[in-house]
């Protein structure tokens, strides 16, 4: 029986702290930060649906997995996309109203 673990959202979410900040960073060293922020979250995402597609075929096929495992891991793989949809949805926003400012 394969268990499922909860981890938090909030690790990756981390509070300001002025301190941390440090100005020596230049743009192209902030965007390769971001990008593999962005590339570990999206790559947790994958993991939530494989996990749910696995533990879904598992009960297809009759092994030995309980259907309320099954659940939640889908329950959890849905909530994780809608998630990142709704980030991704206000990303978007902002770039357009970005795009919209008259210099």
């Amino acid at each position: 029986m394969d268990s499922i673990s909860f981890s938090p959202v909030s690790p990756a979410i981390k509070p300001f702290d002025s301190k941390s900040i440090s100005n020596s960073n230049t743009p192209f060293e902030a965007q390769k930060s971001f990008s593999s922020v962005l590339k570990q979250q999206i790559e947790k995402i994958n993991e939530t649906q494989l996990q749910s597609d696995q533990l879904t075929e598992k009960l297809a096929s009759g092994a030995d997995v309980d259907l309320h495992q099954v659940m939640i891991a889908s329950q959890k793989a849905g909530i994780t996309l809608q998630a990142s949809l709704e980030v991704r949805n206000k990303v978007v926003e902002a770039y357009q109203e970005m795009m919209r400012m008259q210099v």
